[in-house]
């Protein structure tokens, strides 16, 4: 491998929707710069990134996958991405790993749910953003009214940089002003739309620009950048990622690898990822190869032969063999064995990274993802800006099929949640139910796969109860009197408290407010013992309590029976009290639903939407006769979502889910709950 600086490297993670092709133009991309010698394809499953086995039986990239090449001497790091709404959080957590984003866009279908979210989380993280639409040579299709669909969403910013020519099968460069017809628009129209754009960063040169009339490729290098790392420009690029009919290439890859190469920002000229320390303030890492490694680890993956991989970005200093790295402060560092550079499944030896570089170590346990690297404990309090993941809703409740599976099961789902930053498993106290959460049915069902093809392990599943919480409407006070005489010493212990409701999100507070020493000090903490007990188990349905502020602010004991398990159970029955006198009522989760349907369905899925509890937030019409469907709906309603909506469209609906908040539950719907709950005797 040929040394590289800092500055010659590009990083660009590729984001989209599920069957835009980002496999496709990163295998095109790895081909024409020789980094393989065969273009792999999605279908055959023989791509570079798409190698895990439940990728190829699924025909879909499931993971983010690391690539590299060399081009015009430079250094290219891939990240591709999924693309299913599933996937996301995968997405998101390769972002801190690239200076730009790259967005495709199919050019038949057009803007779809996992484009536009990309491009907002790319815009809050102050990523340079490139749109690329695929598939220019598709029949029917109408590329000059998608370019005003992405500028209507995404702002007048979106503008084009090539141009397609021929119906597609081939491309005019706009920035360079190549010659040539193009399909629509005119380049010089196009070039100057450019030139007026990128001016605007920099006075000097529009003024340079309004004297001459006209500028070169290499006055506007500079601005262009700038233009970039501002969002006061993002750049269209054309092509066509696998040939289509008879076409023999792809279309537009060597003049997208220029584009990469010569335009997009390197990681000295990109916008800087932020760290947090001790202060409120960002710390920006100097990509300086001889200061202190600060690096951060984007992805993790289990191997079933090599062990726990581990991806990260160096922000600052040189990473070698031998290499002492701490982890997030850890007292204890761990030696750099080997390090790699990834080829999708492949690992290649090197013998160092260099700030902006993507490298990989394995076989080192105590690295975790998100977790931040660093050479000296000098400031191990830094840790990355954190991302926003989206919550995983879609629950499975899941049992094993063979008695003695459950630590196998335990250590699998360890693993999973270790992988994927929107997975979790939680083991309900209330329904003893082990629980599985996921971003929706396919992400649940490819772990499952999982657990079966690597561990040997088979469950039963089926979906599980709703995640209600308890909380309270007014203000109440509560009483309780321990007593117990079993012969000899006694129990004792006398609470008085108040409770009040807090706002929303507020969790919970506990104050001491006794004088004069009713109850005595060292028996406060088992109060709040037995309130924390109460809050756990509920009140009213045996769910959590939340949003609430409990005071204790008097009570009695006696000298010889006072004890702490008095105390607790005092507090519990005392607060359980309060709660019942209080309004309590319960709260469920609310989710933000997507769903995007054929036109024809749209009267349909909002009329079943309503009826499930669901308020209607807005409707959009999308390209492609598709409609997209926004609300708000309980959890409750549409935990069985996939199967219900395509058995209304016939399987030609998708949705995304999100939590938005916890709402109350309707009174009727209350009623019904607090009715089948019975408390355990040990709660009474």
């Amino acid at each position: 491998m040929p040394k590289y600086t800092t500055s010659d490297i590009r990083n660009i993670v590729m984001a989209g929707h599920a069957g835009a092709g980002k496999t496709s133009l990163v295998e095109a991309m790895l081909h024409a710069s020789g980094a393989i010698g065969h273009t792999g394809s999605v279908e055959k499953g023989d791509t570079t990134c798409d190698f895990a086995d439940e990728e190829k039986d699924h025909g879909r990239s499931l993971a983010a996958s690391v690539v590299h090449c060399d081009h015009a001497g430079k250094h290219i790091n891939v990240v591709d991405t999924p693309g299913s709404p599933d996937f996301i959080g995968h997405a998101v957590a390769a972002m801190p790993s690239a200076e730009t984003i790259v967005v495709l866009v199919d050019a038949v279908t057009g803007i779809e749910s996992v484009t536009r979210r990309m491009m907002d989380r790319a815009r809050e993280r102050n990523l340079c953003r490139m749109i690329v639409i695929n598939k220019i040579d598709a029949e029917n299709i109408d590329l000059e009214a998608l370019v005003g669909s992405i500028q209507e969403m995404f702002g007048r910013a979106c503008l084009p940089i090539n141009l397609p020519s021929g119906g597609g099968s081939t491309v005019i460069d706009v920035f360079n002003k190549a010659e040539g017809e193009a399909d629509f628009g005119s380049v010089a129209d196009a070039h100057t739309a450019i030139v007026d754009q990128v001016v605007e960063v920099d006075e000097q040169l529009m003024e340079t620009y309004l004297e001459q009339g006209e500028l070169n490729p290499e006055q506007l290098h500079v601005p262009f950048e700038k233009a970039l790392r501002q969002g006061h420009l993002v750049p269209i690029f054309f092509v066509a990622a696998r040939p289509h009919a008879e076409q023999e290439q792809p279309v537009g890859i060597e003049a997208f690898l220029d584009v990469v190469v010569n335009l997009l920002p390197n990681p000295v000229e990109g916008n800087p990822h932020p760290f947090q320390g001790d202060g409120e303030d960002p710390v920006y890492a100097d990509p300086d190869p001889e200061q202190p490694v600060l690096a951060h680890v984007f992805q993790i993956r289990i191997d079933p032969f090599v062990g726990k991989l581990c991806m990260f970005r160096v922000h600052r200093g040189t990473v070698t063999k031998d290499t002492q790295l701490y982890i997030d402060g850890s007292k204890r560092p761990f030696k750099v064995g080997h390090l790699f550079k990834l080829q999708g499944a492949k690992h290649e030896e090197i013998p160092s990274a260099v700030p902006g570089d993507i490298a990989a170590v394995v076989k080192v346990e105590d690295v975790r993802f998100n977790a931040v690297l660093q050479d000296t404990q000098d400031g191990s309090g830094l840790h990355l800006l954190p991302l926003t993941f989206p919550e995983p809703m879609q629950g499975l409740a899941i049992s094993p099929k063979r008695r003695g599976d459950e630590q196998k099961i335990a250590d699998a789902m360890s693993k999973f949640q270790e992988e994927d930053p929107c997975f979790n498993v939680t083991r309900d106290s209330v329904t003893k139910e082990t629980v599985i959460h996921g971003l929706g049915e396919l992400h649940l069902r490819v772990i499952l796969e999982k657990l079966k093809s690597r561990f040997n392990v088979e469950v039963e599943t089926k979906l599980p109860k709703i995640a209600y919480r308890e909380t309270i409407t007014s203000k109440a006070e509560g009483h309780h009197r321990h007593k117990k005489q079993t012969g000899g010493a006694g129990q004792f212990g006398e609470v008085f408290l108040r409770v009040e409701p807090m706002e929303r999100g507020s969790g919970f507070e506990f104050s001491n407010d006794i004088f004069g020493g009713s109850i005595p000090s060292q028996f406060i903490s088992a109060v709040e013992k037995g309130v924390n007990q109460a809050l756990a188990q509920g009140a009213i349905a045996g769910y959590p309590i939340q949003d609430i502020k409990v005071s204790v602010y008097d009570g009695k004991h006696h000298p010889v029976d006072s004890k702490e398990v008095a105390f607790v159970a005092a507090g519990k029955r005392a607060f359980i009290d309060a709660v019942q006198k209080a309004k309590p009522v319960l709260l469920e989760p609310m989710v933000n639903i997507e769903v995007t349907i054929p036109n024809e369905f749209m009267g349909d899925i909002a009329g079943d939407l309503s009826g499930k509890r669901g308020r209607i937030q807005g409707t959009d019409m999308l390209p492609g006769a598709q409609a997209l469907i926004r609300a708000v709906v309980p959890l409750a309603e549409v935990s069985n979502y996939q199967s219900q909506l395509k058995s209304v469209t016939g399987g030609q609906g998708s949705f995304t889910m999100e939590f938005d908040h916890f709402g109350h539950v309707p009174s009727h719907v209350q009623k019904n709950i607090v009715a089948e709950y019975k408390p355990k005797e040990s709660d009474e």
